[in-house]
């Protein structure tokens, strides 16, 4: 693979950060450490009216990253509280004619950004998707997340109306957020799947996915971030309806769910029980069912109580907003 900065593609990575205090210090490292040439990238950390620590913790990141020869740049999206807002932020501050894009709470492996953008040699794709698997778990929760891969973009590519990419790991050319518009600011979840879903639907760029580009994620420790996690896929189901016109999840009955939960009783208890005393299956399989029907009763909750603004519709454009610079 090509290491010469002259003969690459210059890349901006937008990572969208609130809060972030926690997850930072590892996820900097990893970016500080990727095997594409530091030459040809740039970082960019776009602050999202947090509270913590977050901005001191970038800034001191940003001299190590200078003596190293890396350029890592803080940006502040504080009028709009969402992540893709944040997100435009980055683009509108990119220089590079790839943007790639992860989280604060995911961790790249050092070939992530080299491996992610190798499909883009090709004229014809505009999108790259890359893999996200489970950072090890520790609690109940983040165990059964690991155990089903419900982060897996193998989900989100196998997408009936069309494949998308979720923005924890994902790469666009610059170019097409000219065609299309950027992400819409005020989208609080979904924000992915409506921007490759536009991308597919308005131009010929075709879709590319990239297995062994890998980022790893935390899963949700707690019962309480499960039941967000699960309600706001429930609410992004709803905005994807009204601004692309895609079915709705069906929802369980309480029949269904009565039904469910007696055969787990009755049998799978049992059953995945003495195959874990056996070591045949996992642990976590015993109590699987339970925690899948409350992820889909709060995702049916969120599908149902969800309202999409007129704000949300929004789509803005490059040349509609000011530039933000590096700081």
């Amino acid at each position: 693979m090509i290491n010469d900065a002259r003969c690459l593609p210059k890349v901006s990575v937008i990572v969208p950060v609130y809060n972030g205090e926690a997850d930072l210090p590892e996820l900097i490292s990893c970016l500080l450490t990727q095997s594409y040439s530091f030459e040809a990238v740039e970082y960019l950390l776009v602050d999202n009216g947090s509270r913590d620590r977050t901005a001191a913790i970038i800034q001191t990141a940003i001299q190590e990253a200078a003596s190293q020869g890396i350029t890592l740049c803080y940006l502040q999206e504080s009028t709009i509280q969402s992540s893709y807002a944040a997100r435009n932020a980055g683009i509108r501050a990119a220089k590079g004619e790839i943007l790639a894009f992860t989280d604060a709470d995911c961790r790249p492996q050092p070939d992530w950004l080299e491996l992610l953008i190798v499909p883009l040699a090709k004229a014809s794709i505009g999108i790259v998707v890359g893999e996200i698997i489970a950072l090890p778990g520790k609690t109940l929760l983040e165990k059964h997340a690991e155990r089903h891969q419900v982060l897996s973009q193998q989900h989100t590519l196998a997408h009936p109306f069309y494949p998308y990419g979720q923005t924890a790991n994902l790469a666009i050319r610059r170019q097409i957020f000219e065609q299309v518009g950027l992400f819409r600011p005020y989208l609080t979840t979904g924000g992915d799947a409506d921007i490759c879903w536009r991308i597919q639907h308005q131009t010929d760029w075709q879709l590319n996915f990239v297995p062994t580009a890998i980022v790893k994620h935390r899963h949700r420790s707690t019962l309480t971030e499960y039941a967000r996690q699960w309600r706001r896929y429930g609410c992004s189901n709803r905005y994807l309806n009204e601004l692309h016109g895609v079915e709705l999840m069906t929802e369980l009955t309480t029949p269904q769910y009565l039904y469910r939960l007696s055969r787990w009783l009755l049998k799978e208890l049992p059953v995945n029980s003495i195959k874990a005393i056996a070591h045949k299956t996992p642990p976590i399989d015993i109590i699987g069912t339970p925690i899948s029907l409350f992820g889909a009763w709060k995702r049916s909750a969120g599908q149902r109580e969800a309202q999409l603004t007129d704000e949300a519709k929004e789509i803005v454009w490059l040349e509609d907003t000011p530039r933000t610079f590096c700081h």
